[in-house]
């Protein structure tokens, strides 16, 4: 006795050859979705750089700004930033955090810095990107009694 079994077709399935088509559209998706993730992490370590650059260029251009000539300020009475004494103080503040930036003096009363800050891609090296660059420039002004702030 010989039995063979009827030859069954199911309805959801059919005979275009599309097998495995859901399996190559989920791996697709799941990239995406690797990337996008990878985006949003990379991009909120940006930022997080930012506002870290932002502080670091306020608290140098601080420290700068309270370098006063003393000698005019004895002499004159006049109450200026000492240019060379204020860009060590915030060239040595950068340094001290291992951070890099430019220090100018502006005006009499004024120290600007900028810092720089980059910090490696965590996920975006899937699209080319490896570094993240933040930038913040902050000037302090060396402010005297109660006549304000001076303005070069």
């Amino acid at each position: 006795m010989n039995f063979t079994s009827p030859q069954v077709t199911w309805p959801w399935r059919t005979r275009h050859g599309d097998d495995g088509s859901v399996s190559i559209f989920a791996v697709i998706i799941a990239l995406v979705v690797l990337v996008f993730f990878g985006a949003v992490v990379d991009f909120g370590n940006k930022l997080k750089a930012r506002q870290v650059a932002s502080v670091v260029a306020q608290e140098a251009a601080r420290a700068g700004a309270g370098r006063v000539d003393l000698d005019r300020a004895y002499t004159q009475g006049e109450f200026v930033v000492d240019r060379p004494s204020a860009v060590r103080a915030a060239r040595a503040y950068l340094r001290s955090g291992g951070y890099t930036g430019t220090v100018t003096a502006s005006g009499t009363h004024s120290i600007r810095v900028h810092v720089t800050i980059t910090r490696p891609a965590i996920f975006l090296p899937i699209i080319g990107v490896t570094r993240l660059r933040a930038d913040a420039a902050a000037t302090a002004n060396l402010t005297t009694g109660v006549r304000g702030p001076h303005r070069p």
